[in-house]
């Protein structure tokens, strides 16, 4: 929903608004119609206000990915905060957080992991793009405490990530609808669908 034109906002709130509106902006239009003249037409501002922010629109959407990778994290917390502490339940819910997020918001989800418009070495970026890699290095190795050789853990730590980020690619993109039925399904069959899942690459016990 676009803002409206009297929305009021203070000076300090603007590159959060941008945000919002460059989110929207790509959500409705996709990345090759994005602009920093229309992200700021979204959001009722001068067209030179994501420049003064960001600088460019490379810089707007180095922002906006870096947020989503915060809300990648807390969408996963969140999933996070009403399971069992072990590393098993941990890791599945993370695992769901990471599908829910991608579910709620995939053109964002598709900035984050699959354009080359955001500048990856941009500080903002890289640390919350590096916080989240982290998030799931940690989990990982909870899954299998004591020694494991580092070829081994990186092994598990890529099955990992690739599962659970194929997996949410295949669900966005509407590719696994037909076997996995996911829609049809209720919220704890569709839980225990991805869980199975996430668990079968791993020798761990569900």
């Amino acid at each position: 929903m676009a803002m409206t034109a009297k929305q009021p906002y203070h000076k300090g709130d603007l590159p959060a608004l941008l945000l919002q509106a460059a989110e929207q902006e790509l959500a409705e239009n996709g990345l090759e119609r994005f602009s920093l003249r229309a992200a700021a037409k979204r959001a009722n501002v001068s067209h030179a206000a994501p420049a003064h922010h960001f600088k460019d629109m490379t810089g707007l959407l180095s922002a906006l990915a870096a947020d989503g990778y915060r809300r990648l994290v807390k969408a996963q917390t969140k999933r996070q905060a009403h399971v069992g502490s072990g590393p098993v339940d941990q890791f599945v819910a993370s695992g769901l957080g990471y599908v829910d997020f991608a579910e709620a918001h995939p053109a964002l989800f598709q900035l984050m992991f699959a354009s080359e418009k955001p500048d990856r070495s941009h500080p903002d970026f890289a640390a919350a793009s590096l916080d989240a890699y982290g998030k799931l290095e940690r989990e990982v190795a909870a899954l299998y405490p004591g020694d494991v050789a580092a070829d081994r853990r990186t092994i598990l730590l890529m099955t990992s990530w690739s599962v659970v980020h194929g997996l949410a690619e295949l669900i966005i993109s509407g590719r696994v609808e037909g076997p996995l039925q996911l829609s049809s399904r209720t919220p704890d069959e569709r839980d225990a669908m991805i869980r199975a899942i996430l668990l079968r690459v791993h020798e761990v016990k569900s």
